[in-house]
């Protein structure tokens, strides 16, 4: 009796399921073990493309066909099945087996007649074409798909495939932690590092700091992606507002972020010399003591060096600037919760607008493809029209997704938070937490021009309205003080 292993093999699960079963497989060649009184000593399954070498278990079997010489068969079902590379091929003929093609009625050895292995190196060759043509036509497809606006893959963090139809879906769940990613960088506070324990501490949910770096740069959140290098307008619903997206882009672009080191130097990355623009630098002296000086990448310079103390001191100075008047915020605040009422209304109103002529569409789409599956309208007249109104459906679905953003209560909140932290900043810097100062200095300010004796603050949206305004004492006490929050979250 001849010993012998079997080996089986499909591309996928879903391959299996669609009827290349693994155990039908297994059947047949058991089936031809008994008639030809084989004994199959070791079994081998493989669940992946036999278009490249490396399959685990094809390797697995290799292995042991190399440790057992007294086995010398492998049973399979044909030749697609075992290998379609010419690596696998050659791997198997030098280790001098017998390879039973069980559907092809053919067995193929050393000893086989030049006619059999030539029509054997055929099947190979056909099989690697079917292969690299099926991965042809797969790409063809796929891109026929993101020319549609539908990603071809599986969708990033915050998404999730529907399988019963066939679309990309938001995941409720994990949408709101990418949100909360996207905002949370926007305010320019976060490094990667600490934005990944923010996170981490807010949700519950660890991503790295490089997952973290490529959330925030995929387009896909806020409506795009891209395939094969080119970028395409996505028909799937955003997570992130453009207008959100954008902040991000600025914090990430702005070359005057700060370059975070190992050492927690609380104030780099704030200033810049006055005198030729460039970065002023913080060290550690002696362990213990922190300077400020110009970087000197320009050169020598004549800004004196800093204590961290002093640099503390003159950096609280712009945020005594930025003071409202209560009476003021809270006429503010009154005026846009009048306003916030009034835009739930409209917002509610239009929304129930869209949802009806959405409505009216899908009818009159179901209708057609009705009208079409009976004759009653021609091919051509069903492509044209189908694709006016699903174009028509993804502009009003996109303005009802826009209508998601348009929430006043969220602005009123907004509002009412930069007021109340521009009426209690430099209270709040009173801290002797130096790192805690930074902290809130990089949510009111971008950057500052020191010389040996000034601080040239440049504040950050709104807060260089509220400047301008505490500057001039421009408080009119109207209502209508322009004073606008900003759209997404700080």
């Amino acid at each position: 009796m001849k010993d012998a292993v079997l080996y089986t093999r499909v591309s996928s699960r879903e391959q299996e399921q669609e009827g290349f079963s693994l155990g039908a497989q297994s059947k047949l060649l058991r089936e031809y073990a008994v008639k030809n009184d084989v004994r199959i000593v070791e079994t081998f399954e493989d669940v992946e493309t036999a278009k490249m070498a490396g399959r685990k278990q094809f390797s697995e079997m290799v292995k042991f066909l190399e440790r057992n010489p007294s086995c010398r068969a492998v049973l399979v079902e044909k030749t697609d099945r075992l290998y379609r590379n010419f690596r696998d091929a050659v791997t198997l003929e030098d280790l001098d087996v017998e390879i039973h093609l069980v559907k092809e009625n053919q067995v193929i050895s050393k000893d086989s007649k030049s006619q059999s292995r030539l029509m054997h190196g055929i099947h190979v060759v056909l099989a690697r074409s079917y292969s690299e043509n099926l991965r042809e036509e797969v790409k063809k497809g796929q891109r026929a798909k993101a020319e549609t606006g539908i990603f071809p893959g599986h969708p990033p963090f915050g998404y999730r495939n529907n399988k019963a139809e066939r679309t990309i879906e938001v995941h409720p769940e994990n949408a709101v932690i990418v949100n909360r990613v996207f905002s949370s960088y926007a305010t320019g506070t976060f490094s990667l590092v600490q934005l990944s324990k923010h996170i981490q501490k807010e949700t519950g949910k660890k991503i790295s700091k490089t997952n973290l770096d490529k959330m925030l740069k995929n387009p896909f959140y806020s409506g795009y992606f891209v395939w094969s290098g080119t970028t395409y307008k996505g028909t799937h619903e955003c997570i992130i507002h453009p207008v959100l997206a954008a902040r991000v882009n600025d914090v990430i672009n702005d070359v005057r972020k700060p370059k975070y080191g190992k050492a927690e130097i609380a104030f780099r990355g704030l200033m810049k010399c006055a005198h030729d623009d460039c970065t002023v630098t913080g060290e550690f002296k002696k362990g213990k003591y922190v300077y400020y000086r110009c970087s000197g990448s320009r050169g020598k310079c004549q800004l004196p060096r800093f204590r961290e103390e002093e640099i503390a001191k003159r950096l609280g100075e712009p945020l005594k600037n930025i003071h409202v008047p209560e009476e003021v915020v809270t006429r503010i605040v009154n005026a846009l919760k009048s306003d916030g009422e009034r835009n739930r209304h409209e917002v509610e109103e239009q929304r129930s607008r869209l949802q009806q002529r959405l409505s009216a569409i899908r009818r009159r789409i179901d209708g057609a493809y009705t009208d079409k599956l009976d004759g009653k309208i021609s091919e051509e007249l069903w492509q044209r029209k189908s694709q006016e109104w699903n174009a028509e459906e993804q502009q009003i679905q996109m303005a009802l997704n826009g209508l998601n953003y348009a929430d006043a209560g969220n602005r009123v909140m907004n509002a009412q938070r930069v007021l109340e932290l521009a009426n209690k900043a430099y209270l709040l810097y009173e801290t002797p937490n130096s790192t805690e100062k930074a902290k809130l200095l990089k949510t009111v300010l971008w950057n500052c021009s020191i010389d040996a004796v000034s601080v040239m603050p440049a504040y950050r949206k709104p807060f260089d309205m509220i400047f301008e305004r505490a500057k001039t004492e421009a408080w009119s006490g109207r209502e209508d003080l322009n004073l606008r929050p900003p759209g997404p979250e700080l």
